[in-house]
């Protein structure tokens, strides 16, 4: 097959995925979109022959406008366009959660730094404010105290951007000074990490420690679910264990018992970290999966 990389930094994490599709004889066709133009009607000239897109763009706003393109040229694209803009987005990542009666955090938004306080007084302290649109765990806030919650939310304010005018706000869940990634292709786990900090964040980006974890039946259930909410594909499931089990952090109303919650589901996942802590070869699973899509389109 013909695959499409749509980039915009190759990463090691591309590498590995390129060296894989070389292995096997694969066609490789590297696109950088920053030198691409996407017209209504015309799709780019690198996107002529290919089988299938794989969206690695760094950027969340090149991933986002790459895969509605290639989606309106009629080209296969993993992830779905509709995925991409779920998972990027932290409101819609939640509701979409929330919606499949999946185990995630108390979230409350609001859009004025005093509807903001009325959250954080209604959950206590502390509890965590993150961006709608981030990743790596950059501005996040753990708010301790009220004059730290109302400094930041002033902050927040002043800022550009209308989206620092939209405060996504979580309860802290007090997990064990880790948390859970696993790969996943369309809800099938391909292998899990525990990241460990003596940090509240626990991202691999902020320096946490990583070792392989072993999924139970609980959570291999959460991470299918998890994964059909947002539309499927190759994602990262992140999970907090919240100890005993017990009532969900959901409000929704297929709420249910469990000792997890998840927190978000990431549509272009890093999986370097994967592949070195875990027994499991995590881009041989990826063009495996690939390999399959290919095969079911052409069908």
């Amino acid at each position: 097959m013909n695959v499409g990389i749509c980039y915009s930094r190759i990463r090691r994490d591309e590498k590995l995925l390129l060296s894989e599709l070389r292995d096997r004889g694969h066609e490789i066709e590297k696109i950088d979109v920053r030198k691409q133009t996407f017209s209504l009607s015309e799709p780019p000239e690198a996107f002529a022959d290919v089988d299938v897109l794989v969206d690695r763009c760094l950027a969340t706003s090149r991933s986002l406008y790459t895969t509605r393109f290639a989606e309106a040229y009629g080209i296969p694209i993993v992830n779905s366009a509709e995925t991409a803009a779920i998972c990027a987005n932290k409101v819609r990542n939640s509701l979409a959660l929330e919606r499949a009666g999946v185990p995630t955090p108390a979230t409350d938004v609001a859009f004025t730094k005093e509807s903001a306080m009325d959250i954080v007084e209604r959950f206590g302290y502390p509890c965590v404010l993150k961006p709608v649109i981030g990743s790596w765990g950059r501005l996040m806030a753990k708010l301790d105290s009220e004059s730290a919650a109302e400094a930041i939310f002033e902050h927040k304010e002043t800022l550009g951007h209308y989206e620092h005018k939209v405060f996504y706000i979580q309860e802290f869940v007090d997990k064990p000074g880790r948390d859970i990634r696993v790969v996943a292709l369309d809800g099938e786990p391909v292998g899990a990490m525990v990241r460990k900090s003596d940090h509240w964040l626990t991202n691999a980006a902020k320096g946490a420690e990583t070792e392989e974890f072993e999924l139970d039946d609980e959570a291999r259930e959460l991470v299918a679910e998890a994964s059909a909410a947002v539309g499927g594909g190759l994602l990262g499931v992140d999970l907090m264990e919240t100890g005993e089990p017990q009532g969900s952090q959901s409000s929704g109303q297929d709420a249910r018992e469990s000792g997890y919650t998840v927190h978000e589901v990431n549509h272009n996942v890093e999986f370097k970290a994967l592949n070195e802590a875990a027994d499991v070869d995590v881009p041989a699973a990826v063009v495996d999966w690939l390999e399959d899509t290919v095969a079911g389109v052409e069908s």
